[in-house]
């Protein structure tokens, strides 16, 4: 199993200003024998802000442990949103799509079963994929003629809408701190482009949605749009709705319950960003300076760690979404 970083771009290719020195890449993590699998590329969440060490490699071993081939995603973040994402970590995600791909053969994967399994931001990020991969054309000739759409999208307690039951901050974060604020004919244009049920079409690959009713940070009305908007185009798809859990449950078992996640790679952007802040190459007010690095850890806390409560009830959605994919491809 080969855990180093492979990143998705070169430095030609890659200009977020705020990356400092971060470049978005992906950790695979594949099987030991040559059979050729599907392969389920693995997108944590964040609110855009940061990617969740929760929904990482626990999730790709959870996968792999079921056959598949899986990747962690590691993408644009901006903890600080003093610079709109825009587009970027559309780019990112569909360059990974494609970069597995391209090396299907080398990596014994299935072309035609590319899975994205993304989580709350990363939810929202994989639903773009799906709705937009069209728009996302890639540059580079070795790329451009390689499909970007994946064969399915497995969307765990996504963000999807930017209206009434929106998680504002990640919208915030994506399309600049003054989204909302703005209110002209181009921040509803924005609005409307990421407010993803709004956006599904014919060409909309099959999609897996689960939720749990309770979730107090992201509403599941954001899945029970998706969802209809996805009936009303005759996709392929399945909506649960667990009775109870917060947000961020991931495979709310006692593994994730205890804080073992496995390595938290998938933070290097924003420690890149606290060191800058600490050597002053990111200028802040003093007692701003101050409070954010007190508050930033790269792993969660004790006190975190405190709020995760194993959940038998949701602690099963991977093996349903297992059966899921295995039933329809």
């Amino acid at each position: 199993m080969n855990q180093c970083a492979i990143a998705l771009w070169n430095k030609e290719e890659y200009n977020y200003s705020m990356a400092i020195d971060f470049v978005p890449n992906i950790v695979p993590y594949l099987q030991e024998d040559d059979s050729v699998r599907p392969c389920i590329l693995v997108v944590p969440g964040g609110g855009y802000c940061f990617v969740s060490p929760s929904e990482g490699e626990i999730v790709a071993d959870r996968f792999r442990d079921k056959g598949y081939q899986t990747f962690v995603l590691t993408y644009t973040v901006n903890m600080l949103m003093n610079e709109p994402l825009k587009d970027q970590p559309l780019k990112d995600i569909t360059r990974a799509v494609r970069l597995i791909r391209k090396n299907a053969e080398k990596w014994h994967i299935d072309p035609k079963r590319v899975y994205i399994c993304g989580f709350s931001a990363g939810g929202h990020l994989c639903a773009d994929a799906c709705v937009h991969f069209m728009e996302a054309t890639d540059s580079n000739p070795e790329y451009a003629d390689i499909s970007a759409r994946p064969d399915a999208g497995i969307l765990s307690y996504p963000v999807i809408t930017s209206g009434e039951y929106a998680h504002q901050d990640s919208f915030r974060a994506l399309l600049g701190s003054d989204i909302y604020e703005r209110n002209d004919r181009e921040s509803h244009d924005q609005l409307r482009h990421a407010s993803l049920e709004t956006q599904v079409s014919e060409q909309t690959p099959p999609c897996f949605l689960w939720h749990t009713a309770t979730d107090g940070l992201v509403p599941p009305q954001n899945s029970f749009l998706f969802a209809q908007a996805l009936q009303e185009k005759g996709i392929l798809h399945a909506l649960h709705i667990f009775s109870k859990g917060n947000h961020g449950l991931s495979v709310a078992n006692s593994e994730w319950a205890h804080g073992r996640f496995g390595e938290p790679y998938c933070m290097e952007q924003n420690v890149n960003i606290a060191q800058a802040i600490r050597e002053d190459r990111i200028l802040m007010p003093k007692e701003s300076k101050k409070a954010f690095l007190e508050s930033f850890h790269e792993v969660p806390t004790k006190e975190d760690l405190q709020q995760n409560i194993p959940n038998p009830e949701v602690a099963l959605w991977p093996e349903l979404a297992d059966a899921w994919i295995r039933s329809n491809w």
